[in-house]
């Protein structure tokens, strides 16, 4: 009888370990996941920038990168990886398979340039993620100060009366200076002349000397001109009007109704990266943009910060290629 009870014993003893084992065993996956999310990073983080030290991109990268890496305890490096209106860059960021390379996207090489190039090395919608919505960059539509028009309804109106006469300028094909002015001509329905340059600082020269009609300029280059009298500032192309031109009305509400154009700026990374790393990320940059300093240099650009979760940067992305896709078809824009 006694031999018996400990026999049970025994086994009901040898059934319980076994349990508790199996469950261990199956708990074990889950809370390495949650260790490897909390130990992360783990070392300092590469940010990829797909333009050249200097311009807009890098210099907004080097000051948020330095709010996020003190909120994640790790130096950020800053990679300038110029080339190829972005896609040089782009691809690496796409490629990068350390888990601490990431890197900043924009208008063209996320949203136009697969619509441009027939071929790319990577693929924007499958290779990428996104983690945040920075920066939304109106653009400003300028003319120089000797020019007829004074006001959009003006402008509209002379290129209705000479069409194909009118000419505007751009820092090259396809970039967001171009796309805006395809944008204004697609939605007014009138035949204007892109003249692109190599480099939006000889298109703005050629504007002020008044060779040029008008030009869709980024607000951190438009400013000091406009501010000099050396241009003047028919309409911004953003939703609202903009903290630093009070006075100047939204394309919007100068009669091209649902005009919105911009020089966007966000962080992405690859798609392999996990969502609990995406997630510390969009934090850390969401915290960054509420600092005084990053909102300065943001706003006083005439720049709109932005900020958000992953899943509201996607769907804009997405919205972009749905805008941009009938303008590039219906002008024969092409890169090739």
């Amino acid at each position: 009888m006694n031999t018996r009870r400990n026999t049970l014993r025994l086994s009901l003893g040898l059934a319980l370990s076994a349990t508790a084992a199996a469950a261990a065993l199956l708990a074990a996956p889950a809370t390495a996941v949650a260790q490897g999310a909390d130990a992360w990073p783990s070392r300092p983080i590469k940010l990829i920038v797909p333009y050249a030290a200097g311009g807009f991109a890098d210099t907004r990268a080097r000051k948020i990168a330095d709010k996020i890496g003190q909120s994640l305890g790790q130096p950020i490096v800053i990679d300038n990886r110029g080339g190829a209106g972005g896609v040089t860059g782009t691809d690496a960021i796409a490629k990068a398979t350390d888990g601490h390379t990431f890197g900043f996207g924009s208008p063209g090489p996320l949203v136009t340039n697969p619509m441009l190039m027939k071929k790319l090395p990577y693929n924007a919608a499958r290779d990428l993620q996104p983690i945040i919505l920075i920066e939304e960059a109106p653009l400003i539509l300028t003319t120089a100060p000797n020019q007829p028009f004074k006001t959009v309804a003006e402008l509209v109106a002379a290129a209705k009366a000479k069409p194909g006469t009118l000419t505007y300028g751009s820092s090259g094909v396809g970039g967001a200076h171009h796309l805006s002015g395809e944008l204004l001509a697609f939605q007014t329905r009138t035949d204007m002349v892109h003249v692109p340059y190599k480099g939006g600082a000889l298109a703005a020269t050629d504007l002020m000397g008044g060779h040029l009609a008008f030009m869709f300029e980024m607000g951190y280059a438009a400013l000091p001109a406009i501010q000099g009298d050396k241009v003047k500032a028919l309409a911004v192309s953003s939703k609202q009007r903009l903290k630093v031109l009070p006075s100047v009305p939204t394309l919007d509400e100068a009669g091209i109704k649902g005009f919105e154009s911009y020089n966007w700026l966000g962080m992405i990374a690859p798609a392999s990266t996990p969502p609990a790393v995406i997630e510390r990320l969009n934090k850390a940059v969401n915290e960054a943009l509420k600092d005084a300093e990053v909102r300065a240099m943001i706003e006083n650009t005439g720049g709109m910060v932005m900020g958000g979760t992953p899943q509201a940067y996607g769907k804009f992305i997405e919205a972009e290629r749905a805008k941009w896709g009938p303008v590039i078809k219906n002008a024969n824009i092409t890169l090739d």
